[in-house]
């Protein structure tokens, strides 16, 4: 058996954790389960990250790295148009391949309000932070256009939010969208 160094064994919690934080949420998963599905003791876990938190913060930007980084290859080399309608094929795709990446976006949302209420303004910011980064990939893909920005990530929200719900492909909550092509037909 091939032992893993430290990196590839905190590559393989950020992964666990996505998972688990993706289903549970942030208060509803407990490091023990990311510990077992990983297959490490839970003191161990405290040597790769130093607290619960952390590692949600370490899932959370994955999510949005990998986000950002399928929205960059998608438009690479278009402007416009083109990059928004690669992009949201791309993210069509993500989505409709990885769900657990839309469910951890979703767990993000909640779990920075919730440290907002309870005044940890820090693990906001740092989620921001990401968000902020995933925002200018999009926002310079599309011409630094604000309005096609927020357009673009407004209806990326509303997919987030029919998938997570599960709405069916053929119900009229999705009459808005133009193509026919929705991420659970993908």
């Amino acid at each position: 058996m091939v032992r893993m160094s430290k990196e590839e064994r905190r590559e393989s919690v950020v992964r666990a954790a996505v998972s688990e934080f993706a289903r549970g949420g942030y208060h509803g998963t407990s490091t023990e389960t990311i510990a077992h599905r990983v297959g490490v003791s839970q003191p161990y876990l405290f040597r790769l990250f130093p607290n619960k938190q952390a590692i949600f913060l370490a899932a959370a930007e994955r999510c949005l790295l990998d986000t950002t980084r399928v929205f960059i290859e998608a438009s690479e080399g278009l402007e416009g148009e083109e990059a928004q309608q690669a992009m949201a094929a791309a993210y069509q795709q993500l989505i409709a391949h990885d769900p657990e990446k839309l469910l951890m976006q979703m767990q993000m949302y909640v779990a920075v309000a919730t440290a907002e209420a309870a005044g940890d303004h820090e693990f906001g910011d740092a989620v921001r932070a990401g968000w902020q980064k995933l925002w200018e990939t999009v926002h310079l893909a599309l011409g630094a256009d604000v309005a096609g920005t927020t357009t673009f990530l407004a209806y990326g929200m509303l997919i987030n939010t029919l998938v997570a719900l599960g709405f069916p492909s053929d119900h009229r909550v999705w009459s808005g969208f133009v193509e026919s092509k929705r991420p659970s037909e993908r």
